[in-house]
C-alpha cells in the first residue's frame, strides 16, 4: 500500500471512528451516570432511537440542526421519564421495564416513519463543521479530530466535566452513595429517589442527543431500527469503564473504529466481504467482555429499588 493510499485509509478510518463513536460516547456516559446512582438503564437503546427520530424530524422540518439536537434530547428525556416513574418511584423491575421501553420505541418510531417519510426517505444537508485553526491542518489527525461539528467537541468536553463531577463535588458523592449505600445517603438527609430520578432523566437527555447525532450527522437520514444495538454497546462501555468517563471515551473510539472500518477499506480500494466487517463491532464486544468483564466494578445497590426510610 502506497504512502498516499495509507494516509487516505487512516484519514477515512479516523473520520469514521470519531463520527461513529459520538453516539456510543453519549450513550455510555449517560448509562454510567445512571448506574452510579443505582439504576440499570436497559432502555437506553429506545431512548436513542426516539432521539434519532425526533432529532431528524425537527431538523428536517425546521432546517436547524440545533433544534434537531434539542428535540432529540427532549425525546430521550421523555422516554427516561417513564423509566423514572416506573422503576425509581414504583420500584418495578428495571430490566423488564428497560426492554419494554426499547421495544415500544422501536415500534413507535417505525410507525411514525412509515406515515411521515416512507414514500420520500429525505436526507438532511451536511452539518457545518468548526475547524480549529492550525490543528485542523495536521495531516490525518487534523480532519478527523479538529475539523468536526460543534457537537463533537461538546461531547468530548463532557468527559472531563463528568470526571470532575464524580471526583470533586458533593453531587458526585451523592450519586456514588445512591448506588453503593443508599441507606447511608438517606440517613444523611439526601433524598435518594430525587438523585436517582435526576440521573435517569439526564441519561435520557444524553442518549436522545446521541440518537439525534446518529441521524443528523452520522447518517443524515432516519431509518427504523437504525441504532442497531448502539445503546447496548453503551451499556457495555459503562460497565467496563469502572466509573471513569475517559474509559468510556476510549472504548467508544475503539468500537467506532470497528464500525467505520468498512468505509475506510472501501476508500482504500480493499475488497473485503461486508458481512465480515459488520460482524467486527459485536465480536469486539464479546472480546471486551471476555478480557475485562471480571474487572467491571458495579455499584453494590445497582438494580435494586430503594424505599425511603428503609435501613
Amino acid at each position: 500500500m502506497s504512502a498516499l493510499l495509507t494516509q487516505t485509509f487512516l484519514t477515512a478510518l479516523l473520520l469514521g471512528a470519531v463520527t461513529a463513536s459520538i453516539p456510543l460516547l453519549l450513550a455510555g456516559l449517560g448509562e454510567q451516570l445512571s448506574e452510579k446512582a443505582g439504576i440499570l438503564n436497559i432502555g437506553i437503546e429506545g431512548m436513542m432511537l426516539m432521539g434519532a427520530y425526533a432529532g431528524f424530524f425537527a431538523a428536517y422540518r425546521s432546517g436547524s440542526p440545533w433544534l434537531g439536537f434539542a428535540a432529540g434530547a427532549a425525546a430521550g428525556g421523555a422516554v427516561a421519564s417513564f423509566m423514572a416513574v416506573l422503576c425509581v418511584a414504583l420500584g418495578l423491575n428495571q430490566v423488564v421495564i428497560g426492554i419494554a421501553l426499547t421495544l415500544g420505541a422501536e415500534g413507535l418510531t417505525a410507525l411514525l416513519h412509515h406515515f411521515e417519510f416512507s414514500q420520500l426517505y429525505p436526507r438532511l444537508a451536511d452539518i457545518p463543521t468548526l475547524p480549529i485553526p492550525f490543528l485542523s491542518a495536521i495531516p490525518v489527525l487534523g480532519p478527523a479530530l479538529f475539523h468536526r461539528p460543534s457537537l463533537v467537541y461538546l461531547a468530548w468536553l463532557a468527559v472531563p466535566l463528568l470526571g470532575y463531577l464524580y471526583r470533586a463535588t458533593h453531587l458526585g458523592l451523592a450519586l456514588q452513595a445512591a448506588g453503593d449505600k443508599p441507606a447511608a445517603l438517606d440517613a444523611a438527609g439526601v433524598d435518594v429517589l430525587t438523585i436517582r430520578t435526576a440521573a435517569v432523566l439526564t441519561t435520557g437527555l444524553l442518549a436522545g442527543l446521541g440518537g439525534a447525532f446518529l441521524s443528523e450527522i452520522g447518517a443524515g437520514i432516519f431509518v427504523p431500527f437504525m441504532t442497531n444495538g448502539a445503546g447496548f454497546i453503551g451499556i457495555v462501555l459503562a460497565m467496563l469503564a469502572r466509573g471513569a468517563p475517559w474509559r468510556v471515551l476510549l472504548g467508544a473510539l475503539l468500537f467506532g473504529a470497528c464500525l467505520s472500518i468498512t468505509t475506510a477499506l472501501q476508500v482504500a480500494g480493499v475488497d473485503v466481504p461486508t458481512d465480515v466487517i459488520q460482524m467486527l463491532p459485536f465480536a469486539a464486544v464479546l472480546l471486551a467482555l471476555v478480557l475485562f468483564g471480571r474487572r467491571a466494578s458495579l455499584p453494590a445497590a445497582l438494580g435494586t429499588h430503594y424505599v425511603r426510610g428503609a435501613r
